[in-house]
This record gives structure tokens, C-alpha cells and sequence, in this order.
């Protein structure tokens, strides 16, 4: 079965304030499976987009906290900017990527908008495809007049009722919610100052003024240079080299030039194919003729004859032998607890489908789907653990000069490095995970396969005690009683559980497999 993942790209109306979006970022990825893949910050837009990913569960709650941190910071009476919004968090919307349908993520936008709406007070409506209203599909038609309109309309209009919450707005403004297939925001600046030319050019590609399919667009100023904002709603439909070749002819009428475009957020590789076809002529290129593309399937595909590709595993381990702080023990723990799930799911693959452990398999089944869940989870928290030690080393490196200052300095080191604290907390609780699973691999899974489970659980706890050291090292110094004595009862009790579990596994080592053991 493969991996749920499912993509989310929220927009925020900030862009202006690091330490707003810091704290909101630091909401997002607290959420367990969360990986948060790219940041785009416009300072003109006064606006930023987080891309992450994460299995469905994992997703919905890292965007709930995420929303309700940007409603305690932001205040939409005071914000500015070139971009439209009315809220906080402005457009929240949920993209399939593997292993997940669009009614999932539609489900998901419900769930979601319907507990903002329900807990934070904060007006929601859905868009796209988890639209309850044809009317208002479009994200433009929702956004029609942006938060001051809004604001005077919510109440006494009844196509301006929100979905879910309230039907008034607080000074963190409504919310967008949806789910939509993959979309790429992509902005042309213009060689020229003169906004009414970059409207002009909008107006000319974007599809509800008769131009080009799936394009959305708007003309802004952005740093005193003419701007065409665009989402392509399906780039497949219309590819993106089509849109700058319109747009570059658009400009040609009005004597101007296309200096540059950006992205905000990513764009799917196949994308950039597309453009590389058109623009080059090269007609028959294939993914696999990318040099990048070939050496991952290399990397993350065993070779014939069961080899093991090497160079992942080597650049992490010359990582952890060169002399900077990051990746170091965390990370390591992390990484040998990885293994262990691996392991884990070597037994439960060696077991299912052999008629001599029928009785078995759909446990193994079970076992298979969750410890491939857990070393995903593992593997993430190899780069969130050496994200988490840099926060803290940025955190010592904030000025001191004033009481101000260092009043501020202290508060995020201490959050830093509790922080710094809960991801090897998490890495030990997953690692006791993996050593229950590994037990039961043991137990009753391939005999001939019982040593493999067995050092699976042995990695584990290797990076269950590795993990723990960290937690204790980082609890040292902070400045929070309780929050430091239950962490430290959480881990004493996995340490505890993980011994017992050991002890189990070598019993069965004897009994099952007539294990030599000391």
C-alpha cells in the first residue's frame, strides 16, 4: 500500500514580521509527520506560503495550529499589502499526492474548516473542489472586496455567509478552505514601473476575460516594478511555456519587456519538462534522461542481485563524521531507529504470502502498513532534529544589548531548546514502537527471518538510549519545571518499556529459535 501524502500550501498575511513567522512556522511543523518543504515570503505582498506535507491526520492538525497561531498574531485592521485577503490565514488548500483521493481531501477541508469555525471563531468557506456553493468555486469570488468589505457585508448578505463559524469577522478575518489538484503560482515581472500595463497584460491571459484556460491573473506593483500575478490551475491544460509567451507578446504591444519571473511555493518537475520541450525543441526527452532524476531511482531503488545502493547512506554518515554540529546524535538516533522499522518491515515482507503463516498475515499486514508509517516519520526527524539544534544556536546569536533584547534572547533560547528537546522525544517514542512491532515479528513471523527482527528492536533501542541522552542534555539548562519533570517521566517510562520488551525478545529467541543466548 503506498504512503499517504497529502500536500497543503497555506498563505498567511504576513511577510513583513520574521518572528510572526517563525512562531507560526513552529506551530506547523510541532505536529508530528509534518514536513515542511518550502517558505515564500514577499515582503510587497505582505504575505508568505508554507508548503508542506504529511499523511492526512498529520496534515489537518499541523494547519489547525498553524491557523490558530496566525490568528493570535495577526491582525487584519492593521495589515497592508499588494496581495487580496481577508484573513490571517488567508487560503488554506489540500492537493492529493500519493495514496490519497480529491474526496479525502475534501473531507479534510470540512473536518478542518468546521473545527476553525467551531473553536477559533473564524468565519470559513470552502472553494474548489470542497465547495458547497457553485457560486463561490472560485477564490476570487470569495475574496471580492477583501477583508474591509467583508467585514460590512458578512452579516446582512446572505451569499456572504460563511460555511462554517460566524457570521462576523474578529481581526483575524475569514478563512479559505479547499481542496484543489496541483497548482503553480508564478508571478512576470515586467521591465517597467507603469502598474496599468501589467493590468492590461492580466486582463488579456486570464480565462474569465476570454484568455487563456486555467490561468488566473492579476497586474500589481511590487517594489515599484510592474507585476502579473498568476495561479495556473492546471498546467497540463495550459502549459506554463505557453503563458509567458503570451504574456511576453502582450508586452511587446505596449513597448515593454519581461525582465524576470519567480515561483512562489514549488512547481511539479513535469512542468519545467514541458517548458524545456518548447523551448529547446526537444521533443522526446525523458525524466530519465535527467541526470538528478536517475541518480535518486539509483539511491532509492535496491540494484539487481540484491546490492545495496550505498550513496544515501554514505552521505549521511560522512555528515555525521565531519566536525559541525549538525547532523550529531539526534539526528543518529534518529537514523538507527529508521533502520530498525526497516528491519521490521523486511520480517513482515518475508512473511506475508507464505502459506505456512496464513494465520498470520493480516497482522503482518498491519505490522508492514505501521512501521513503514513509523520510518518515514524517523526519517524526516534526521533533518528536524538537526533543524531544531540550529534554531537553538540561532537563538544564542540574537543581539543582548538591551534589557529588551535580552529578555527576548532568553525566551527563544528556552523555546528552542525545548523544542530541541521534543524531537528526540518523539524519535524515543517512535523507537518504542518500532521494538513492540519488532517483538511481535519475532514472535510470530518468519522463523527464518526471527534474528532480523530481532536486531531491528536492537537498532531501536540504540536509538531509543541515543535519543534519550539528547532529551537530557537540552532539559539541562531550561526554564520550565514542569514541562522538563513530564518529559522526563515520559522517557523514563519508554525506557522502562523498551527493556521489557527486550527481555521478552530474547525469551522468544531461546524458546522459538533455540538461540544460544548468554
Amino acid at each position: 500500500m503506498p504512503k499517504q501524502i497529502v500536500e497543503c500550501i497555506a498563505n498567511f498575511s504576513e511577510g513583513r514580521r520574521p518572528e510572526v513567522l517563525e512562531a507560526i512556522k513552529t506551530a506547523l511543523t510541532s505536529q508530528l509527520g509534518v514536513s515542511l518543504l518550502d517558505q515564500h515570503t514577499d515582503y510587497d505582498h505582505n504575505r508568505t506560503v508554507f508548503t508542506f506535507v504529511g499523511a492526512p491526520e498529520e496534515i489537518e492538525e499541523g494547519a489547525f495550529r498553524a491557523i490558530q497561531k496566525a490568528a493570535e498574531l495577526i491582525n487584519l485592521d492593521e495589515h497592508t499589502g499588494e496581495h487580496p485577503r481577508i484573513g490571517a490565514t488567508d487560503v488554506v488548500p489540500f492537493v492529493p499526492i500519493q495514496g490519497v483521493s480529491m474526496e479525502d481531501c475534501i473531507e479534510i477541508a470540512n473536518r478542518l474548516g468546521k473545527r476553525v469555525g467551531e473553536l477559533l471563531n473564524i468565519p470559513v468557506y470552502l472553494y474548489e473542489e470542497a465547495t458547497k456553493n457553485p457560486q463561490r468555486r472560485n477564490l476570487e469570488v470569495i475574496r471580492r472586496g477583501q477583508y474591509e468589505t467583508l467585514k460590512k457585508e458578512i452579516a446582512t448578505n446572505p451569499d456572504r455567509a460563511p460555511d462554517y463559524g460566524p457570521k462576523k469577522l474578529g481581526t483575524a478575518g475569514a478563512t479559505v478552505i479547499g481542496a484543489r489538484h496541483p497548482l503553480i503560482a508564478f508571478n512576470v515581472f515586467l521591465k517597467s514601473d507603469d502598474v496599468t500595463v501589467a493590468k492590461k497584460i492580466a486582463k488579456a491571459i486570464r480565462h474569465s476575460s476570454g484568455g487563456l484556460r486555467y490561468v488566473k491573473a492579476l497586474g500589481l506593483e511590487v517594489d515599484h516594478q510592474a507585476q502579473v500575478s498568476m495561479n495556473l490551475t492546471n498546467f497540463r491544460g495550459t502549459p506554463i511555456a505557453r503563458v509567458v509567451e503570451l504574456i511576453r507578446k502582450e508586452a511587446m504591444h505596449y513597448g515593454v519587456n519581461i525582465d524576470r519571473s519567480e515561483l512562489v511555493g514549488l512547481i511539479p518537475q513535469e512542468s519545467l519538462i514541458d517548458a524545456a520541450k518548447w523551448y529547446i525543441h526537444l521533443e522526446d526527452l525523458n525524466p530519465e534522461q535527467i541526470l538528478e532524476n536517475k541518480i535518486a531511482l539509483a539511491e532509492s531503488e535496491p540494484s539487481k542481485g540484491g546490492e545495496i545502493p550505498q550513496a544515501a547512506a554514505y552521505g549521511f554518515l560522512e555528515a555525521l563524521a565531519a566536525g559541525t554540529p549538525t547532523p550529531g546524535g539526534g539526528s543518529a538516533a534518529a537514523y538507527s531507529a529508521a533502520a530498525g522499522a526497516a528491519l521490521v518491515e523486511m520480517v513482515a515482507r518475508l512473511t506475508i504470502g507464505k502459506k505456512k503463516y496464513a494465520d498470520v498475515e493480516n497482522r503482518m499486514q498491519e505490522i508492514l502498513k505501521r512501521a513503514s508509517e513509523i520510518r518515514l516519520f524517523l526519517t524526516t526527524a534526521i533533518e528536524r532534529d538537526a533543524q531544531a539544534f540550529t534554531d537553538v544556536l540561532n537563538a544564542f546569536m540574537l543581539p543582548k544589548e538591551t534589557s529588551t533584547e535580552k529578555s527576548e534572547r532568553l525566551k527563544a533560547i528556552n523555546e528552542a531548546t525545548i523544542n530541541a528537546a521534543i524531537v528526540p522525544l518523539e524519535v524515543a517514542e517512535k523507537a518504542c514502537e518500532v521494538i513492540d512491532l519488532a517483538y511481535e515479528v519475532v514472535l510470530i513471523g518468519n522463523l527464518n527471518a526471527i534474528s532480523d527482527g530481532a536486531a531491528g528492536s536492537a537498532l531501536a533501542r540504540a536509538g531509543l538510549t541515543s535519543a534519550g541522552y539528547n532529551v537530557r542534555i537540552n532539559l539541562v539548562n531550561v526554564d520550565e519545571g514542569e514541562i522538563s519533570k513530564n518529559m522526563l517521566i515520559t522517557l523514563g517510562e519508554l525506557e522502562k518499556r523498551a527493556d521489557q520488551i527486550d527481555e521478552s525478545i530474547r525469551s522468544v529467541l531461546v524458546e522459538r529459535g533455540g538461540f544460544p543466548l548468554p
